[in-house]
């Protein structure tokens, strides 16, 4: 029997909460709904779900908060996180995505949107069946373990940015505008805005630590991976740091 897609639905309005579970479990989902942060947590700890939709005020602890907490734990960081919330303003999009939402749903909602959304992350995190290695510069990402290592030293990303990762180093020295870069990364998901590819480039770079340099920004144009960006040691440096 095929096991249903778990999605934990952290929502403090009961009618919201009710109308979201329903056309969930319609439409081959399992969902679990919980009013509060501290409710979440406990859910999360017991059985990790497949996807969560999170308010973004709630009694307590906000979504925001409890989002960028959940971003910094190995177990929950890879889960993806739809944010569900009344503010409209693109500062506000931004700082959800921000604090580790995958995505961004503004009320009121289509449930046939909020659906095809919940699919797309959940296409976006299912592996893909390309098990190559891809080397530049010392940058290193193995697609079939889903390991990427710099200079050695193994890196933590998520797998949005993991499978960004792993089309710039595909085409180096290219520049990427945002859009292609949507239509390659989060394919025919069409309520994703080019700002997103942003605020996830921003991420990958914060994941890499100073391998993140490797990503250049081209202005007016869009992004490109090269090791040229990466600073090198002259001999006179080493002579001087030895």
């Amino acid at each position: 029997m095929r096991k249903l897609p778990r999605v934990l639905v952290v929502e403090d309005e009961p009618a919201i909460a009710e109308l979201i579970a329903v056309n969930l479990r319609h439409n081959g989902f399992a969902p679990t709904v919980v009013f509060d942060s501290e409710a979440a947590q406990r859910e999360v700890d017991a059985v990790l779900p497949d996807v969560i939709l999170l308010d973004w005020m709630l009694p307590g602890e906000s979504g925001v908060q409890l989002a960028r907490r959940w971003r910094q734990h190995d177990r929950i960081k890879t889960v993806p996180i739809i944010m569900l919330t009344a503010r409209t303003e693109e500062s506000d999009k931004v700082q959800g995505l921000d604090a580790g939402a995958d995505d961004y749903v503004t009320k009121p909602f289509s449930t046939q949107e909020l659906l095809a959304r919940i699919r797309a992350v959940l296409r976006r995190r299912a592996p893909e069946i390309v098990n190559d290695t891809v080397q530049v510069g010392p940058l290193s990402l193995d697609a079939a373990t889903y390991r990427v290592t710099h200079d050695g030293r193994e890196l933590k990303v998520g797998p949005t940015e993991f499978k960004l990762l792993h089309y710039l180093m595909k085409h180096p020295e290219r520049v990427h505008t945002r859009g292609a870069l949507l239509d390659r990364i989060w394919g025919d998901h069409v309520f994703i805005e080019e700002r997103t590819v942003d605020v996830h480039v921003k991420r990958l770079r914060e994941s890499l630590g100073s391998a993140g340099a490797m990503i250049e920004t081209v202005r007016g144009a869009g992004y490109r991976l090269t090791a040229q960006a990466l600073p090198t040691k002259t001999k006179t440096d080493a002579q001087t740091t030895a």
